[in-house]
């Protein structure tokens, strides 16, 4: 019999003599043998031989399932990861992480309770969330920072000194007591020029943006969190200037007209800065209380948009409130964007929805905002000494665990 099993082997005479069998007493077994064979010793089995390649493909599901299981279980904790860019990054040298945050204002977390009804007092508190923030920063060790709905500029401010940042801030107009602030780690960044813009002047509302440009600091440069790697010296080029612009968009979901308005005005501002100052790369930052299929979306994308083909209402998709229902509809209302000058090298991923619904709402004990931030790693395209593909497409092939 070849089925694979074990088998058990007798001899058996000629069919012409008498069958005579004979009983013999196997030895002694130890106490463990008995338990594992009650087989005599006139039987014994015949051994097998296990092929060497299925040994190694049973080590080899073995290793796959405890990967499987380390990544569920780096799931299951809420960790963020990084993906990195296929791309071989390590000869870019001035390179820096930004941020792009709401961190949820306090005074609109006190006035729509009704929003945050399944989330803890506890975890609403300022107190206790301005400490996750901070604590989730330095995770990703960044270079800029572009807060929205900033109502705390003060407590952040005097947080975020002791790490090496200073920012600076614009409040909304009207009544609104919130607005934006943009931070900087000034071991790496000098600021050269600020500007604001108030879109009340322009008949749109009493949102605003920040517009800074910001210099690289020429003894500091290949700050990177995705490589585990603080700024170190090195020599980088002296024009090393970038623009970064801050924007908190309407939220009003039917009122695509000014969003698209605030939007324009926007980047019209920013792209006269960044010839005013040698044309220098812009980075746009911000919430823009728009869903990513949206024609706002489109309109940043390409900077061309048949107004139309759009009703105005739905020209920046249905966008929903943070509720304890659906609370984590904004997670991808913030957006950064960047002009060819600068090339991606990582991104940290969001949260798996599961994971998200798991924690009932946010903010969390874990997350100290009801939206998540936007974390990205950027480089200088044309510091790079070993000149490969120049695709900026992400893959997530690569990832390291952010958190």
């Amino acid at each position: 019999m070849q089925d694979g099993h074990h088998h058990r082997h007798f001899s058996t005479p000629s069919s012409s003599a008498p069958v005579e069998w004979k009983r013999v007493t196997p030895p002694p077994l130890s106490k463990r043998s008995r338990k594992r064979s009650r087989i005599s010793a006139e039987v014994p089995p015949t051994q097998t031989s296990v092929d060497p390649r299925k040994r190694k493909r049973k080590r080899g599901n073995r290793d796959g399932w405890q990967k499987r299981k380390k990544k569920a279980r780096n799931e299951e904790d809420g960790n963020r990861r990084w993906v990195f860019s296929p791309r071989d990054c390590s000869g870019y040298k001035d390179r820096f992480v930004i941020v792009s945050y709401n961190i949820l204002g306090v005074g609109n977390a006190s006035k729509h309770v009704d929003l945050y009804n399944r989330v803890p007092p506890q975890n609403l508190n300022w107190d206790w969330r301005k400490k996750l923030i901070c604590k989730e920063l330095n995770l990703y060790m960044p270079g800029i920072l572009c807060f929205q709905e900033v109502d705390r500029f003060d407590d952040l401010a005097d947080l975020l000194h002791e790490d090496g940042f200073k920012g600076v801030y614009k409040g909304r107009t009207g009544e609104a007591c919130d607005g934006c602030a943009i931070f900087w780690r000034e071991e790496l960044f000098t600021l050269l020029h600020q500007e604001d813009l108030e879109f009340r002047k322009f008949g749109l509302r009493d949102n605003v943006a920040q517009l800074c440009v910001l210099k690289m600091n020429l003894n500091h440069s290949k700050s990177s969190r995705s490589n585990g790697t603080y700024p170190q010296k090195a020599r980088t080029t002296p024009s090393r200037s970038i623009l970064v612009g801050n924007i908190h968009v309407l939220f009003n979901p039917n009122r695509g007209d000014i969003k698209l308005g605030q939007i324009r005005l926007f980047l019209e501002t920013a792209h006269r800065l960044s010839q005013e100052w040698g044309n220098i790369p812009v980075i746009i930052a911000g919430d823009l209380n728009s869903m990513p299929q949206s024609a706002i979306y489109q309109f940043l994308a390409s900077s061309e948009l048949d107004i139309l083909m759009y009703d105005r209402r739905k020209m920046s998709g249905q966008i929903e409130c943070p509720s304890s229902s659906k609370p984590f509809s904004n997670q991808s209302a913030t957006t950064t964007r960047h002009s060819e000058d600068l090339v991606p090298v990582a991104v940290v991923e969001t949260l798996p929805i599961n994971i998200l619904r798991k924690t009932g709402g946010l903010p969390s004990e874990k997350w100290g905002s009801d939206h998540l931030a936007l974390v990205c790693e950027l480089a200088f395209a044309d510091n790079v000494s070993d000149l490969t593909s120049t695709t900026q497409v992400l893959s997530s092939d690569k990832q390291g665990v952010a958190q």
